[in-house]
């Protein structure tokens, strides 16, 4: 979602619940949500820290923005691009994803980063402080003036 200034607005609260959990222990239990968007504890029906999770979803939402695409179907052991993730072989399947794209579209910067995001360990990934201080993050991006000229540009495009 867009706002009038083009400010993007991530929302989803159709399944907002106490960050304690129903039962205080700070685990979540019911199984709900985009399969696509699921870290993997969920998918396999475990507790789990809803802060993470929404990380880990957010790590799906980021690549998606950056490509244009998921990178994989979901995040099951099972599936062939998750599995090299979980099986410590991200470089295959960053081989795999360079393969639609120029040469040097990712950076290291951003495979580590999300790479980090969308570690099969709910331990293993980074938390909100380590991604918004990960360089990936610090680099510069086009001042909002630009980005909201560029979004103005293309609903004109659209209504016309």
């Amino acid at each position: 979602m867009l706002d009038k200034e083009f400010n993007v607005k991530i929302a989803d609260f159709g399944f907002a619940a106490p960050t304690a959990g129903r039962d205080g222990s700070g685990y979540l239990h019911t199984k709900l949500g985009t399969l696509a968007y699921m870290a993997p504890e969920i998918i396999q029906e475990q507790p789990y820290n809803g802060a993470v999770v929404d990380l880990f979803a957010l790590g799906i939402i980021l690549f998606i923005l950056y490509t244009g695409h998921p990178p994989f179907n979901q995040a099951n052991p099972n599936d062939s691009h998750y599995k090299l993730i979980v099986t410590n072989r991200a470089d295959l399947f960053w081989k795999y994803h360079c393969k639609s794209h120029a040469e040097g579209f990712f950076t290291e910067e951003f495979k580590d980063l999300i790479t980090n995001m969308l570690q099969y360990s709910p331990n293993q990934r980074l938390n909100l402080v380590d991604i918004i201080g990960h360089p990936w993050m610090a680099q510069d991006v086009a001042t909002h003036e630009e980005i909201s000229q560029e979004f103005a540009n293309r609903q004109q495009t659209i209504k016309n």
